[in-house]
């Protein structure tokens, strides 16, 4: 599992890095290409390295200490003691809507965020599922590729944008090309590729295996599949106002409901699905102790 992390995020920033140069060498020509592949290098670097006190920073996290929040620091380091992680940094981010997500390149470097609105709205038993399910993330090794999409995602949104400005303002290639149309087309097309490439780099199947992951070290998947019912419900009547669609995918609800041919490239499975798994893993658990 480890291995396959480390291949993707290899491959991530590979297409990332083609697709600053390509995309540079349309702009500016060879000239274009060297500033397009020295940009790319300086986002792969500051994704691996930064990404996750980027995510933090873009959400509005605040670090929380034990003293500040003993009950919500007691939980995550009894459930980081059974699934044998080290204690992971705790934020806070000051937002209604509930939800929460876990960072960091590595276990030794993690951090787990929760809103206001999630500890306002569950039990304890229910924060316990959705905090057993971020350290599952962590300990699947899956929280590297997911922040990195995340802030690579944002950084394609950048340019994206940046070149449909620089399309109506003109400015070609070194050939002296201005005002290329297509430029903007470009520069309009690239915004959603930035949801396709997180799409591409992050499998549905990790939130399967979070869960199945958060449910057995709880020992209550019935928790956590209530606490993913209330999330998605109150997720509909209030906006979670920090996040971004580049970012959705590292909430354990994806914030954003995706409508019509949008679900199709949707980072989480339907919570439906989700929740029946759940429920199947504590009726096996029932049958096994009868």
């Amino acid at each position: 599992m480890k291995h396959m992390a480390q291949l993707k995020t290899v491959v991530l920033l590979a297409t990332l890095t083609a697709l600053f140069g390509g995309v540079g060498h349309f702009l500016g020509g060879q000239n274009g290409l060297v500033m397009g592949l020295l940009f790319a290098g300086l986002i792969n670097f500051g994704a691996y390295w930064f990404s996750d006190k980027i995510v933090l920073k873009m959400h509005g996290a605040r670090p929380i200490t034990a003293q500040e929040a003993p009950e919500l620091w007691d939980m995550i380091q009894n459930l980081a003691s059974q699934m044998g992680l080290p204690m992971p940094a705790v934020y806070r981010i000051a937002q209604n809507a509930p939800n929460a997500f876990a960072t960091g390149r590595n276990p030794s470097h993690a951090a787990v965020a929760v809103t206001d609105g999630l500890l306002a709205l569950l039990d304890k038993r229910e924060l316990r599922g959705v905090l057993a399910h971020e350290l599952g993330h962590i300990q699947n090794r899956d929280t590297l590729i997911s922040t990195i999409a995340a802030t690579l995602a944002g950084a394609l949104s950048l340019l994206a944008e940046m070149t449909l400005w620089r399309s109506i303002f003109g400015g070609g290639s070194d050939r002296g090309e201005n005002h290329n149309p297509i430029v903007g087309i470009i520069g309009m097309i690239l915004a959603p590729l930035a949801g396709l490439l997180i799409q591409s780099a992050i499998s549905r199947s990790r939130e399967f295996m979070a869960d199945h992951s958060g449910a057995e070290v709880s020992g209550d998947p019935l928790a956590l599949a209530s606490a993913l019912m209330k999330i998605e419900s109150a997720s509909r009547r209030i906006p979670l106002m920090a996040a971004t669609p580049a970012t959705a995918s590292l909430y354990i609800i994806n914030p954003f409901r995706g409508e019509g041919t949008m679900k199709l490239f949707s980072t989480h499975p339907p919570t439906r699905e989700r929740v029946q798994r759940l429920e199947k893993m504590a009726n096996d658990r029932i049958g096994i102790h009868i």
